[in-house]
Parts: C-alpha cells; sequence; structure tokens
C-alpha cells in the first residue's frame, strides 16, 4: 500500500537557513566544477597529447583516436550513473558526490603521470584509456548525484535559480579548465605544451578534488533515511516498475541536448581549427569568451522556469534547435570573422541554455525520492555516451566521407526527438515531487 505524502523537513537537515541552504548549494556545487574541470581538461588538450600516445600519422587520425577515447569516458557514465545512483539512494547524497570527486581525482592524477608511446609503446594508449573510464565513471555518477541534490535542498521558491548552478559550475569547469590550458599556451607555447604542459592541467584538477573533502560538512543531507533504508531504495526493479516512462522521457531530451551541448563546447573548438581554420590560440580564446557568456545565461533561464515552467524551457529549446541549428553551423563553416563566429556559437548555445539551465532539475521532478538519484543518473548516463560522448567521432565521421553538412543534419533530427519528449512532460508549477517527502 502507499504511504500518505506530506511536506515535511527531513531527520537530517531540519529546517535549513537560507545561509545553511546557500553554503550547501556552494558546496555540492564546487564538487561538481571540479568534477567536470577533470574531464574537460582532456577534451581542450587532446590536440597536444594525441601524437604523444599514437603512433605518428595523420594529424586528424591521431585526433580522432584520442577522442576515441574521450568517448570511452562518456561510455562508462551509464555503469557510473547506475553504481552511485544506487549508492546515493540508499546512503546519502553526499556520501555519493565526495566519493566520485576523489575518484575523479585519481583519474587526472594517473594521466598526468603517464608515459608516452615513445617510452612504453601500446601499455601507454592503454592506460590512458585506463584513466578515462575512471574519469566517466564518477562523472556519471557526479551528474545524477549533483542534479538530484541541488534541486532537493534548493527549495521550492527559487527551484529554477538554484538548481541553474549544476551547469554553471558544469560550464565554469569548462571555462576553468580553458582558462588554464590559455594561460599555459601562453606561457610554454606550442613546443612547450605538446612536450609537457599538457600534464599541468590534470595535475591541478587532481589537487582540486582532493580539497573536495573539506567541504563535505556543508553538504547537508536531503533524503530522510527511512527512503534510504528501504530494499525498493536505488533498486533498478522499482525504478523501472513505476518510472520506466520518466526513464524514456529523460533518455529522449538528453539525447537532443547533450548532442547540441557538446556539438556547441567540446566539438567546436576542433570544428574552429580544422573546418574554419582558425588557430588553436585564438580558437581557444574565443570559446573562452562564449563560455562566459554562457554561463551567465543559466541562473537566467533558470529564473525564467520559475516563471513559465521546466516543461516551457524543454519546448523552447527542442523547437529552437529543430529551426536553427542547421543554418548556424553552415554560417560557421564558411565564416573568415572571428566576431561573426562568436555571434554565431553564442546564438547556439543561447538555445542550448533553455535545456541546460534545468537539466538535472526536470529529471529530478519525474522521479520519486527512494530511486531518484539512479532514475536521473541511469537514464541521463545511458542517453549522454550514446549521443554526447559521440558527438566527436560522429562529427569526424561524416569530415572524413567529405559530407560534414550531414553532421549538421543529424544534430537536428536529435532535436525533434527531444521536442516530441519535451511535449509529454507535465508541467510541475502546480504539484512538485520535490516538495514532498514520504512518510509512514
Amino acid at each position: 500500500m502507499s504511504h500518505p505524502l506530506t511536506i515535511e523537513p527531513t531527520p537530517e537537515a531540519p529546517q535549513l537557513t537560507d545561509r545553511m541552504r546557500l553554503k550547501a548549494i556552494v558546496a555540492g556545487s564546487a564538487g561538481n566544477l571540479i568534477e567536470w574541470y577533470d574531464f574537460y581538461v582532456y577534451a581542450f588538450t587532446a590536440l597536444y597529447f594525441s601524437s604523444e600516445f599514437f603512433p605518428k600519422s595523420d594529424a586528424l587520425v591521431q585526433v580522432m583516436a584520442t577522442s576515441g577515447i574521450f568517448a570511452v569516458g562518456f561510455l562508462m557514465r551509464p555503469i557510473g550513473g547506475w553504481f552511485f545512483g544506487r549508492y546515493a539512494d540508499r546512503h546519502g547524497r553526499q556520501k555519493a558526490m565526495v566519493v566520485s570527486v576523489l575518484m575523479m581525482g585519481a583519474g587526472a592524477l594517473l594521466i598526468a603521470s603517464l608515459p608516452t608511446y615513445a617510452t612504453i609503446g601500446v601499455a601507454a594508449p592503454a592506460l590512458l584509456l585506463l584513466g578515462r573510464m575512471l574519469q566517466g565513471f564518477s562523472t556519471g555518477g557526479q551528474y545524477g548525484t549533483a542534479a538530484t541534490y541541488l534541486s532537493e535542498i534548493a527549495g521550492p521558491k527559487r527551484r529554477g535559480f538554484w538548481s541553474s548552478f549544476q551547469y554553471v559550475t558544469l560550464i565554469g569547469g569548462q571555462l576553468t579548465a580553458t582558462l588554464v590550458i590559455l594561460l599555459l599556451q601562453q606561457l610554454l607555447g606550442d613546443a612547450g605544451m605538446k612536450a609537457w604542459g599538457w600534464r599541468i592541467g590534470f595535475l591541478i584538477g587532481a589537487v582540486a578534488a582532493g580539497c573536495i573533502v573539506l567541504l563535505r560538512d556543508h553538504m547537508h543531507e536531503t533524503a530522510d533515511a527511512r527512503d534510504r533504508e528501504g530494499a525498493e531504495a536505488g533498486s533498478l526493479a522499482e525504478l523501472f516498475r513505476h518510472s520506466t516512462r520518466a526513464f524514456l522521457i529523460v533518455a529522449a531530451l538528453t539525447a537532443g541536448g547533450s548532442l547540441m551541448f557538446y556539438s556547441f563546447t567540446t566539438y567546436m573548438q576542433k570544428f574552429l581549427v580544422l573546418t574554419v581554420g582558425m588557430a588553436k590560440e585564438t580558437a581557444t580564446l574565443m570559446m573562452t569568451a562564449v563560455l562566459i557568456v554562457f554561463m551567465i545565461q543559466q541562473p537566467l533561464m533558470g529564473l525564467l522556469s520559475d516563471r513559465i515552467g521546466r516543461r516551457n524551457n524543454i519546448v523552447a529549446f527542442a523547437a529552437l534547435g529543430v529551426v536553427f541549428t542547421v543554418p548556424l553551423f553552415s554560417a560557421l563553416a564558411v565564416t573568415k570573422s572571428p566576431v561573426t563566429a562568436f555571434l554565431l556559437i553564442a546564438a547556439g548555445l543561447t538555445i542550448c541554455s533553455f535545456y541546460t539551465s534545468v537539466s538535472g532539475l526536470f529529471k529530478a521532478e519525474l522521479f520519486p525520492v527512494h530511486v531518484r538519484a539512479l532514475g536521473v543518473g541511469l537514464a541521463y548516463g545511458v542517453a549522454n555516451a550514446l549521443f554526447g560522448g559521440t558527438a566527436e567521432n560522429v562529427a569526424f565521421a561524416f569530415k572524413q566521407i567529405g559530407m560534414e553538412h550531414g553532421f549538421y543534419w543529424y544534430v537536428t533530427a536529435f532535436c525533434v526527438v527531444s521536442l516530441v519528449a519535451a511535449l509529454m512532460l507535465p508541467d510541475t508549477r502546480r504539484e512538485n515531487p520535490l516538495d514532498r517527502v514520504a512518510t509512514a
């Protein structure tokens, strides 16, 4: 029989004050920033170290091989989403977040210290793969747990605004990685970056990950012990018994949202170098500037969702993606003006921000508390691995066969999928599952 539902604080976090809530959000967001910094350092240094881990051949082939290992990191995300989602639903969000960040730091430290192909042969790319698998596993856990935690800790009044800080810090991690690489480029030059400078970015991430332990006391637990102790907590059977429809909706929306996001962020830097013909340093500087704009948009779009509802945000993202993806990429491919390129990328990421600002929140709103972290993390991990993590490889495949334009339509097709799923979302402005906790 189902238990009656009432609104009441959990024993672990009784009557949080605004100050306590803010500290909890900052602490949870800091772990998210560190996690994503570590993950993106790989993407932004791949152009430098690809030749160090693979036999010398065509430059595009080397970048593709390195991007393939980047994609393998994504393929580990569903496993990480399942493991840490189950752990968070059974043992608490706080513990899961701390463990996943420390694991990410371990992967960064491994990559920072790796010998090259010239030193140990095929063991070098094999160990690089291992490091990325470890990072992908931890990232899969961090996303679902952080999304759940920030959605639960935010409170009902400005839930969209506060939850948007998941992507503020996700982009902040990406931006911090970009700034670190930009600084290293200026200090060391191209030769120094290829020789050893790329390792510094990974080392910084490993040290930062270890510091997350200092913030753990500010992360108040949001899941009631009674919800965590049940046999159904974190159970796949329980998830698919009651939330199969929610799982499929989240997966469909993540497919389009992640593909669009990674196309205009991690792949875009390589697109600017290999297709538009920009210098690496110019592309890095441009992505730094556009990411700042994108990060600022997140809380604004989160506030918008508090007024118009998460469903309308997601519908706007998908509809605009369907209409504008091909024109934006087509214009970028032929532009010679850095200013025009900046405006076009900013336009694409503005469309993305309708999705990213509420990405974790709308997912958390679809699942009951005892399988919430599992549902969010696993659905995200599967779709992100299949479509977000493979974005670069699909784009390179189209480029290799001389049909780069086909990639633009590929992204558009998944925006159509997302639009269909968005129209199936409930409007949670009147009744929101996050406002209720189960009571006996």
